[in-house]
């Protein structure tokens, strides 16, 4: 692995302009390609999952599919039919419009609602609605006196990317800012504060090009490019702030003695080394999610190890060119001040009193700091126990969009719309009657049980060749609460059972967004066994291949199980309670959105391995210069203690960032990714590890007493100045 990143290094250290032009052209060449092939996105059956996945597949082989609707309510005395005919001829004249029912009043008599359906299948609506509602904006533009407004699946989609949309660009304005002035304050230099941002801005662009040609492989869930800009400048600067560290640290140990290649080299030996096992420490832990085979995950997964895998890449490619010309022109002012009989500039320690006060408990008293730390991570962890899962869906969404305060008003009148279960049956040819029959005593049934709507009209569609039919049953209940869980469960333990259960050869098999949500969170859990053996399998062989220790694979597992399970805990006590939601600006739901723990485990130990990495190499190479393992311990986490706080600010800052976004999925996993580098960067790396390793001396690097010495200096091949 060394050798591989000092010959990268060497040779773009020798073509520095071949190699800064050979990165913006790789650069321009993924951006454009991915434009040109197009994102190829999730279909409806990319998301079939369970039982809820197998009745839309019988629906849609029988035409049946469910389509986007959209509904224009009416609000107003005077002109409210006519304001509704108006509606009804417009919309019918869309051609993305497939029919307009007629005006359905409200029980209380106040409320008109037009319900309109669109064509296409039901993830284009959100494409689809646009045209639909500046009809309504004209409508409610014609009619002043009435309040007009249109809600339903496709407006609400549209709203929560806009606020997306709008949210990241926010967060973009708050981290990159804020991550300049740490770089600046790293380096006391704005064009050496500059190059991390430009590694990862260029390494962020081409991840973006192929993931849009790696979509035609595997379906893009729209959430690959939030991830490539969240991970991306995360990891982006910070292997770029390893490396320059280290290159500053080499020539300010060489005293003007080795050329800018020269140093470029003996940094490739160590921090490229390093980077290069990190990176792929975090794509192994991240392909890992491949193994829940849900497009989510997937999409996420793909992001994530190509945004990684190029940061790597530029970082042991383009950054030594750069470096290279920055230490070139630093010699020629170096000579300039020689010259003027003025000092070198000194390089600051590495050490200060900040990070000396943090280490001092563990190398003064090792065992009370290991026991103390690691009972306060279980203590923050203890929450998980209680942590509820939720599917996200419509009533996760921020109330800060008007589809949503829309769907608030409609389902307040028009209370069967809140959940719709929708019973597919596909009976035996010739037991079309029979069917029917049971389908219509399932009706009866659930209209007897108080948690079904009593007064929701029938509502039964038959394929045409009548062996394929859909009966939708309303509750009227949010699909988040126990009452809807429980409908769904009575519904098919009970009433399906006795009625079309009974048909025989018959398939049957309820969907909607209840069942949708159960069976997706089900999915996840049978899949979490599998994941997270692997996840840990995984990062035990990768430390173990990179450090050939068994005691520092598995320390590194169980420091890791620390430190996400301490993240995900504070989590689970701030988002699923309530005492926290004016000061972070949400509203709880009670819940965790069920995505959220597993993805950010897998991505939590990815990151994790990060610092784990870059620490203990330090360490190692203090071991193989002689030091004893006590001095190596202290030695190794002194040097790289200012470097790791610094990545960890960068990393806080960006993922802090999303805590200030409305989408409740991506405020849990800004809190807890921010939350877990600043414990990682301080009390695992400051306190745990060091401990630990004091403890078990030279046990820790077994199974021989001293480490097998590797080259970690490389002779340069450039002559020396």
């Amino acid at each position: 692995m060394t050798n591989i990143s000092v010959r990268t290094a060497r040779w773009s250290a020798l073509h520095p302009w071949r190699a800064i032009t050979g990165w913006l052209v790789f650069v321009v060449l993924c951006l454009g390609a991915g434009i040109t092939a197009g994102t190829h996105q999730a279909t409806t059956r990319d998301y079939w999952v369970g039982e809820a996945g197998r009745a839309e597949q019988l629906a849609t082989e029988a035409g049946l599919q469910r389509r986007p609707v959209e509904h224009v309510t009416i609000r107003g005395d005077d002109g409210a039919e006519a304001a509704a005919r108006d509606v009804a001829a417009r919309m019918a004249k869309l051609p993305e419009v497939a029919s307009v029912a007629d005006p359905v009043r409200s029980r209380d008599g106040d409320t008109l609602r037009v319900s309109v359906t669109l064509e296409g299948p039901e993830l284009e609506g959100k494409k689809n609605v646009v045209p639909l509602l500046a009809e309504t904006a004209k409508v409610a533009k014609a009619h002043p006196g009435l309040r007009i407004e249109e809600t339903g699946s496709p407006a609400i989609s549209k709203g929560v990317n806009d606020q997306r949309d709008e949210d990241l660009a926010l967060s973009e304005r708050i981290s990159l800012p804020v991550t300049l002035v740490t770089l600046l304050v790293v380096f006391g230099s704005a064009v050496m504060a500059g190059v991390p941002l430009l590694l990862a801005l260029t390494s962020i662009a081409a991840a973006m090009g192929l993931n849009m040609l790696a979509s035609h492989l595997i379906p893009d869930a729209g959430v690959g490019t939030n991830l490539i800009l969240l991970i991306g400048l995360a990891v982006g600067v910070d292997y770029t702030l390893f490396y320059l560290k280290r290159e500053r640290e080499e020539r300010a140990r060489a005293g003007g003695r080795l050329t800018s290649q020269a140093l470029v080299e003996l940094a490739a030996a160590t921090a490229g080394r390093s980077i290069v096992i990190s990176g792929l420490a975090v794509i192994a832990s991240t392909a890992t999610l491949y193994l829940a085979t849900d497009v989510i995950f997937s999409s996420l997964a793909t992001g994530t190890v190509l945004v990684v895998a190029v940061a790597v890449a530029s970082s042991l490619t383009v950054l030594p060119a750069l470096l290279v010309k920055l230490g070139r022109r630093a010699e020629r002012r170096s000579a300039r001040r020689a010259r003027k009989g003025k000092a070198p500039r000194a390089e600051q320690a590495e050490t200060g009193r900040f990070f000396a006060a943090l280490l001092r408990p563990a190398r003064r008293y090792p065992a009370a700091t290991l026991v103390v730390s690691v009972l306060a991570l279980l203590t923050l962890a203890t929450p998980v126990l209680q942590m509820k899962l939720i599917d996200p869906g419509r009533d996760t969404f921020s109330r800060d969009i008007p589809a949503m305060q829309a769907y608030d008003r409609l389902t307040a009148d028009f209370p069967e719309l809140l959940v719709k279960h929708e019973v597919v049956v596909r009976n035996a040819p010739g037991q079309e009657g029979a069917a029917r029959r049971a389908l219509t005593e399932l009706d009866e049934r659930t209209r007897a049980d108080t948690l079904f709507t009593q007064h929701a009209a029938p509502s039964l569609h038959t394929s045409a060749d009548g062996r394929t039919s859909v009966l939708e049953l309303s509750v009227p209940h949010p699909a988040q609460a126990d009452e809807a869980v429980r409908s769904l469960e009575r519904l098919r333990d009970v009433h399906i059972p006795a009625t079309v259960g009974e048909l025989r050869g018959a398939e049957t098999a309820v969907s909607g967004d209840v069942a949708r949500g159960q069976d997706y969170v089900h999915h996840e859990r049978g899949k979490l066994p599998l994941m997270l053996g692997a996840l840990l399998l995984v990062t035990f062989l990768m430390t173990v291949w990179a450090f050939r220790s068994v005691v520092i694979g598995l320390l590194g597992v169980v420091l890791n199980l620390l430190s996400a399970a301490a993240a995900l805990g504070l989590m689970v006590a701030v988002f699923q309670g309530t005492w926290a939601e004016t000061l972070l600006d949400f509203d709880s739901t009670g819940a965790i959105a069920s995505r959220v723990p597993l993805f950010l485990f897998v991505i939590l130990f990815g990151l994790s391995m990060d610092y784990q990495v870059f620490v203990v190499s330090r360490i190692q190479e203090a071991r193989e210069r002689g030091l004893s393992s006590r001095e190596a311990v202290l030695d190794g986490i002194g040097k790289s203690a200012k470097v790791v706080t610094s990545a960890a600010i960068v990393m806080v800052t960006v993922f802090g960032g999303f805590v200030a976004l409305h989408l409740a999925e991506m405020k849990q996993m800004g809190f807890c990714l921010a939350v877990a580098v600043l414990l990682d960067a301080v009390v695992i790396r400051m306190m745990v590890l060091p401990a630990a390793l004091l403890l078990l001396g030279d046990r820790a690097w077994g199974p021989s007493r001293r480490a097998t010495a590797r080259v970690v200096r490389t002779e340069p091949t450039v002559p020396v100045g």
